[in-house]
């Protein structure tokens, strides 16, 4: 839970990238009997402190209180995180970070997340409002990538306005009608793709503070997944700039 050191990790692949990609460190392991032998060449980086408890799956299942298909759980910790401000200040252009706020959903938190390491992004920015990106779920259906992939998780909207305003990062708010056709624009050196929830997204005042974006849809259909729009977005911005490369 957001706020505790310690989170868990689910699964192989999120185990892979834990190990080998990410800069959480690992406390302890907590295995299927099944599941030693596969992994053998990943738990051999794992530092020799590192304990790894085995148990039966029926035993695991008890202690966890659900079936754990999977028979993979780690546990991590989190230490110390960055705020926007500082996040940002470590980017160099060209950059793209993917912007979220109250995003309480943990299946589009992921989904962003691996969005965004697919296309190029930076880093992701969280408002408080947003959902952990470090839960087990979002991890999950980031397939890892929310252990590697730089995030800063705090304050409000209005305050990640002033921090890329002051990095001068130029930001793109999403919005399924009234913005520039995102198919005409070329990015900055420095931008945010800034993404609302589902439902009521960004606040007019936040708004305000963006360059307005749509993305052209078939009538009769009044908007995307934030995770879809986002993807588009950092879609179009990582093309772009793989043809100038």
């Amino acid at each position: 839970m957001r706020g505790e050191q310690r989170f868990i990790v689910e699964g192989t692949v999120t185990l892979g990238r834990l190990v080998e990609a990410s800069r959480f460190p690992v406390e302890s392991l907590f295995l299927a009997e099944n599941r030693i032998e596969p992994l053998k060449p990943l738990l051999a980086k794992l530092d020799e402190l590192v304990p790894v408890y085995v148990a039966p799956q029926y035993v695991m299942d008890k202690i966890t209180g659900f079936h754990i298909h999977r028979g993979v759980l780690a546990l991590a910790r989190r230490g110390v995180q960055p705020s926007v401000a500082s996040l940002l200040s470590t980017l160099s252009a060209p950059v793209a970070v993917m912007t979220l706020i109250g995003l309480s959903n943990h299946d589009n938190v992921g989904a962003c997340f691996r969005n965004a390491a697919a296309l190029g992004a930076g880093a992701v920015l969280l408002d408080a409002a947003s959902c952990d990106p470090l839960y087990r779920k979002s991890i999950r259906v980031s397939a890892g990538t929310a252990l590697s992939l730089p995030f800063a998780h705090g304050g409000d909207g209005a305050g990640m306005m002033d921090a890329l305003a002051a990095s001068g990062v130029e930001a793109w708010a999403l919005s399924p009608t009234g913005g520039e056709p995102l198919h005409l624009l070329r990015p900055p050196e420095r931008l945010a793709i800034v993404l609302g929830a589902e439902g009521p997204g960004l606040s007019p005042n936040l708004m305000a503070r963006c360059r307005r974006v749509s993305i052209p849809m078939s009538p009769g259909v009044d908007s995307l997944n934030v995770a879809a729009a986002g993807a588009i977005a950092l879609s179009h911005v990582f093309s772009l700039r793989a043809a100038q490369s």
